[in-house]
């Protein structure tokens, strides 16, 4: 019984189905079937056994196996941002190498560094003493001050605008585009409003606003258009380990609905607006649509208030014109991290509420009556001056003096140095530099000019020296294999080696096995994987003679 499954040899070189290579392995679920016909059984070594637990022992041979006898042969490849840091890989279990690549493409190794590394920042008083406190700010911005108008990197936020053409050339600018709506022949419309920061407010000038500009949206249905809104969110990711509870406020000021006149010189009566702030365990969606007319999908921001974790804060009619401050309590002890969520809305969503008529569509698409009665210049805008989110009640844990970028000084002066952060970060150095020609007490681990990194296994990040910066970065590394279906296999040198391993576990594991028995299966496990090991280290003789013909030159000494 042949195992290429009828592939022929014409279907694998023009399209291979699992991949150029595959028949060097052996998926793991084939092996544990194998497994079962060789050892499971009446008058075999294991009479019973569920599958599941035959699974389990496969699976942890695979990972013993791919620690200390597999290849490694997973690579990831970056280039280096300014931050100077790359982020372990979702399957990460520890490097084999780290090197980056000059212009010919050749790979320069980098070398570990055991001199530096980015220690717990304790928060302290000025007397020295620690801080448990926990009453310092944990959102980035949150009075809103930035200089560039927009929010900080910090913080998410849904899409600003979105742009509709007439059907001949469709765009779909964002996942959940209106349907139906199309303008006048040849015209591409941009329909305004969005999230930008408004600096100087008050008089003072010095303190900024979220502002959420509110526009009517048309939107077709049943060959009519009508007019909506949209659901504006942004929101801050809040690391809260070790505390109990947050305080959350905010001072908003919503945009108070009444009598307006239209551009076409008509009367309506305008919403007023509305603004939720809540505490989530997922961030906001950047979908911002707020239809409930027809097939059309509201946007998940509106359901901000079922999602809260504990209670939320809301402006809305009774708060209109006016800046008011509202603050609550959030439980926060089943949560690593939160999502602070601000949702803004003017709810244009029924056609009354600005004595809107439905505009007809012709067949063809074209808007018979293209007056707009509000324009971008005529937005509603719901303003929050500021937020606070603080630990609410003093913790018992050590607080961190920059919980935001969890950053110490240690790590921002070694990422902060001008000069190349390997043999001239030592004292040796300054030896050489003094006594020309002599080098005094050079370790030879310093001995490259490559670069540095050290691995801060807490946060998940390699750091590299500041000579890294842009540099194309590669990191070798290992796995377990059993990080997706796909790469749970097994090489066909170590197929034996993995059976072995299970039948020894698997007996270890059950009464009534004899001592004897037992140090067989280990016997047998050991010599299988070393000689696995030889085969996969695949030695040429080749290889070795063109080598070892270097043990002809002359050694200087």
């Amino acid at each position: 019984m042949g195992l290429l499954d009828g592939t022929t040899q014409r279907n694998y070189y023009n399209n291979a189905p699992n991949g150029y290579g595959d028949y060097q392995f052996t998926s793991l679920d084939d092996a544990i079937s194998y497994f079962t016909v060789a050892y499971v059984g009446e008058d075999k070594i294991i009479p019973k056994i569920k599958r599941a637990d035959v699974a389990f022992h496969a699976m942890r041979a695979l990972q013993e196996l791919s620690f200390d006898t597999f290849k490694s042969v997973k690579a990831q490849e970056i280039v280096l941002p300014p931050s100077l840091k790359m982020i372990l890989p979702q399957d990460y279990v520890n490097y084999t190498k780290v090197s980056f690549v000059d212009s010919s493409g050749i790979m320069r190794p980098l070398k570990s560094t055991r001199h530096t590394s980015n220690p717990f920042s304790i928060l302290q008083e000025e007397d020295g003493s620690y801080d448990f406190s926990g009453d310092n700010e944990l959102v980035t911005d949150p009075d809103f001050v930035t200089s560039n108008g927009f929010l900080h990197p910090k913080w998410g936020s849904t899409r600003l605008s979105q742009v509709l053409k007439k059907p001949s050339s469709i765009s779909k600018p964002n996942s959940n585009p209106i349907p139906g709506v199309y303008p006048a022949a040849g015209r591409k419309m941009t329909y305004a409003g969005g999230i930008n920061i408004t600096l100087g407010r008050d008089a003072g000038g010095t303190v900024g606003s979220l502002n959420f500009s509110h526009v009517p949206q048309p939107i077709g249905f049943q060959g009519n258009i009508a007019y909506t809104g949209r659901v504006l969110a942004a929101w801050h990711k809040v690391n809260v380990k070790g505390m109990d509870n947050l305080d959350v406020g905010a001072t908003v000021n919503v945009t108070a609905g009444g009598a307006t006149t239209n551009s076409d010189g008509t009367t309506a009566t305008a919403p007023n607006g509305e603004v939720v702030l809540s505490v989530q365990r997922n961030p906001g969606a950047t979908n911002y649509n707020d239809f409930t007319v027809g097939s059309n999908i509201e946007s998940p921001n509106m359901k901000v208030r079922d999602r809260a974790i504990d209670g939320f804060l809301e402006w809305g009619t009774s708060d209109a014109g006016t800046a008011v401050n509202k603050s609550m309590v959030v439980d926060v002890k089943a949560y690593d991290f939160v999502y602070v969520i601000l949702t803004s809305r003017v709810p244009f969503n029924n056609v009354d509420d600005l004595g809107f008529s439905a505009i007809a569509v012709d067949n063809s698409g074209t808007i018979t009556n293209n007056t707009f009665t509000k324009t971008a210049s005529e937005s509603y805008r719901n303003l929050i001056n500021d937020i606070t989110v603080t630990n609410g009640i003093s913790p018992n844990i050590l607080q961190e003096r920059d919980i935001e970028t969890r950053d110490s000084s240690t790590w921002q002066n070694y990422k902060g140095s001008s000069v190349n952060s390997t043999t001239r970060d030592f004292d040796e150095q300054r030896d050489f530099d003094l006594e020309q020609g002599r080098r005094y007490g050079l370790s030879p681990e310093h001995a490259q000019d490559n670069g540095t990194f050290y691995i801060d296994n807490l946060r998940g990040f390699i750091n590299f020296s500041s000579t890294m910066s842009g540099k194309t970065i590669v990191l070798d590394y290992i796995s377990d294999s059993l990080g997706t279906d796909g790469e749970m296999q097994v090489h066909k040198f170590a197929e034996d080696a993995l059976y072995k391993s299970m039948i020894c576990d698997i007996m270890s594991t059950r009464l009534g096995v004899p001592e004897y028995a037992i140090n067989r299966y280990k016997k047998d496990k050991s010599s299988s994987r070393r000689t696995a090991k030889l085969r996969l280290s695949n030695i040429k003789l080749e290889d070795i003679t063109q080598v070892f013909r270097n043990k002809s030159k002359h050694i200087k000494h």
